[in-house]
């Protein structure tokens, strides 16, 4: 006799997420100083077994604040007063910048597979953004799965 089983409750509590079957979904966010509240939103609402990155670009070391993420969340600040600027210029680091930089060679490394699910979220300057959603357009990533501030008109899901 062939038994119909149904598939267990998506529920996220902390037992399902310790399950060794359970299906976590990589992350990606980035923010900078003007988006602080928007990371902290973001952050709130995910599940505590999610994995993934959060890139912080700040102007210096005095913008460093306790950011409360899942375990499996790796949290990087970019301080812009300790980075050089484009190279050979000799500028410092310009807003967007770092974040573009950090954003871009991560996503080169990590974001490989056709089928990938991660889920991204873009808070903090319009450049920097701009410069990150094409970099992850030309990956191949849909526009529709990358998550912007609505005002930058860069992408289509929100």
């Amino acid at each position: 006799m062939v038994q119909n089983i149904q598939p267990q409750s998506a529920a996220h509590n902390a037992s399902a997420c310790r399950a060794s079957r359970h299906t976590r979904v990589q992350h990606l966010i980035t923010a900078d100083e003007s988006s602080l509240a928007e990371l902290e939103a973001v952050l709130a609402t995910l599940p505590i077994c999610s994995t993934g990155r959060v890139f912080i670009e700040i102007p210096d070391a005095s913008w460093l604040a306790e950011i409360t993420a899942p375990s499996r969340m790796v949290v990087t600040w970019l301080d812009r007063s300790q980075r050089s600027g484009a190279p050979g210029t000799g500028r410092g680091c310009a807003s967007g910048e770092a974040l573009t930089r950090a954003v871009t060679a991560w996503a080169d490394e990590m974001l490989c597979a056709e089928d990938d699910e991660t889920r991204i979220h873009l808070l903090g300057g319009y450049l920097g953004t701009a410069d990150i959603v094409d970099h992850l357009v030309g990956l191949g990533i849909r526009t529709d799965a990358i998550h912007t501030p609505a005002q930058y008109g860069l992408a289509t899901a929100r």
